[in-house]
């Protein structure tokens, strides 16, 4: 296994495509619950949301923040993520997720500054498209506070969220486990936030000011490219050399196991309850 700091790490990059919202979960927790800290490569996954979805945090109360009614009379899927936070509507975005150990990354002082680590690539790919990108720590007022509780995930900002004209730009949420770091986060191509409000029992004022996308910062680049440019960043941010692959046969088994009895199951999507 390479360690960060002894040369270049070797990073698995996986591109599945647009897939639903619950095959996306699926495929994401698969990777994680696979994953080995003591032999395992670590992981880059891209991915997209087809048909749009709208997914909860782990510990999300559906019945509390969300108008089912309208969700179902839409059609719309709901999946729960295995992070923490707020609701999001995907639709037109860019997401990634990883999976590493803490040994794989440059070392972190706190699990807060893993964050930084672990986002700081988005940092170079936003530059390269000629957009000034800031953590909202570095810009936040002395004395406010971040990280508040809201339905809504880009309704609030966390310390290394990322803003561009002192707007959220997507957002981002990491789990732990067993020396496991599992992280994901959105770069949203054009702005669906209004969208995404419809869905909730209760609208957070001023959202549609407090957030951006790359539209609403005049860029129009293509997928493919963006996601170049991506990978171009996180292999010069995090030394690491991405080789392209798909899911072992494990982790695509169970994505399909998970898929069948967990990610299509309201218990879970809806109440949070293992099935």
């Amino acid at each position: 296994m390479n360690r960060q700091g002894d040369h270049t790490a070797v990073w698995r990059l996986i591109d599945t495509g647009p897939l639903s919202g619950r095959e996306n979960m699926a495929i994401d927790e698969a990777l994680f619950r696979c994953f080995d800290p003591a032999s395992s490569r670590p992981i880059l996954r891209l991915y997209g949301w087809q048909p749009p979805a709208l997914s909860l945090g782990r510990f999300q109360k559906a019945g509390d923040d969300l108008d089912l009614a309208r969700c179902a009379a839409d059609n719309l899927a709901v999946v729960r993520r295995i992070t923490g936070g707020g609701a999001i509507f995907h639709a037109d975005e860019l997401t990634y997720s990883l999976v590493c150990s803490p040994s794989q990354i440059p070392a972190a002082t706190s699990i807060k500054d893993s964050f930084r680590i672990l986002t700081s690539f988005l940092l170079g790919f936003y530059s390269v498209l000629g957009l000034q990108a800031d953590y909202a720590v570095d810009l936040a007022p002395a004395g406010s506070r971040l990280g508040g509780r809201t339905p809504l995930c880009f309704a609030g900002r966390e310390s290394y969220d990322i803003l561009v004209n002192n707007r959220k730009l997507g957002g981002n949420a990491q789990r732990r486990s067993r020396e496991i770091i599992f992280q994901h986060g959105s770069i949203p191509l054009q702005n669906r936030v209004q969208q995404g409000l419809n869905y909730l029992t209760v609208r957070p004022q001023g959202i549609e000011q407090a957030t951006t996308c790359l539209a609403d910062e005049g860029l129009a680049v293509g997928c493919d490219q963006l996601k170049q440019i991506l990978v171009q960043q996180f292999s010069g941010q995090l030394s690491a050399e991405l080789l392209p692959g798909g899911l072992t046969r494990q982790e695509q088994v169970l994505s399909e196991t998970l898929m069948r009895e967990k990610y299509r199951a309201d218990c879970w999507n809806l109440e949070g309850e293992e099935p």
